[in-house]
């Protein structure tokens, strides 16, 4: 099996479980995932099967969409409903939702949760914390693209972001800037890759939707076939193209892509990796 898997991971299980439970289903060991979703989290996960792994370097950065619900009353260690309880507070609901959240879009400067894999000095930040050792504040640059309130009573909205934006810490903060102690109650992932909510399948599906490796590297810009003799690229060789481009997609004679080429120097390009 080579191509790309969208699942709907539900709540419950690591990115992890669900590489393992596919590895079982389908008997094949090559799988890997473009984008992590914490445990209590669910929805779109985009999945590397079989030579679509070999692509994984090349995947930008792209945009993400979340469904959030915030819990006031109460903030915890990891920023979710799964952390320890650290602070209380009475609720404060004199705000509009949709107010405080237009407060966010745009540049953030978003301070990292605590219980996070975000390393400083070579170290995770969750580390630290299990240790019992005083977590260094770490923050990271972010965009809030747009939000919207989906249910104002239950405080469930809508977020596209940029990757590396965590929803949790945008729950605490938000709950701080009402007056509020807060955490994140639940979180649905439902854009990623490229790939949506209604495009991701099942875990459990007796099989799954198998979209071409080309779908997920169609940023690059495919080389020149005229220029392109593809028994270089099939064994490796530097080839000459004549393009503004530093980095190229080679397609077979099929339109299947079968080599990602890097600028060398001048016309020379070498290969950066092989998907054949």
């Amino acid at each position: 099996m080579d191509g790309i898997l969208v699942i709907d991971k539900p709540a419950g299980m690591t990115s992890h479980d669900v590489i393992a439970t596919l590895r079982r289903k389908y008997r094949q060991k090559k799988f890997g995932h473009t984008g992590t979703l914490d445990p209590d989290a669910s929805g779109v996960l985009v999945i590397l099967a079989g030579k679509a792994a070999k692509c994984l370097q090349f995947l930008p950065d792209t945009d993400k969409e979340y469904i959030a619900e915030l819990a006031l009353g109460s903030e915890t260690d990891t920023d979710d409903a799964s952390g320890t309880v650290v602070r209380t507070a009475p609720v404060n609901r004199d705000f509009s939702l949709d107010q405080e959240l237009k407060k966010f879009e745009g540049p953030l400067h978003q301070q990292v949760p605590t219980t996070s894999a975000k390393k400083i000095a070579g170290r995770k930040l969750m580390d630290y914390q299990r240790k019992g050792q005083e977590v260094p504040a770490v923050y990271t640059d972010v965009t809030i693209y747009d939000t919207e309130v989906l249910d104002e009573d239950d405080l469930r909205f809508r977020v596209s972001c940029s990757s590396g934006t965590y929803i949790r810490a945008l729950c605490r903060d938000l709950a701080r800037a009402t007056g509020n102690c807060g955490h994140m109650k639940s979180l649905r992932r439902t854009r990623a890759g490229g790939f949506t909510l209604e495009q991701a399948e099942p875990l459990d599906a007796d099989c799954h939707t198998i979209h071409p490796i080309e779908r997920v590297l169609e940023t690059i810009p495919a080389a020149d076939s005229a220029q392109v003799d593809l028994s270089d690229i099939r064994n490796g060789r530097h080839i000459r193209l004549n393009t503004p481009d530093d980095r190229v997609l080679v397609l077979d004679s099929d339109g299947h892509a079968l080599a990602v080429y890097d600028r060398d120097h001048g016309d020379v390009f070498a290969c950066a990796r092989g998907l054949w």
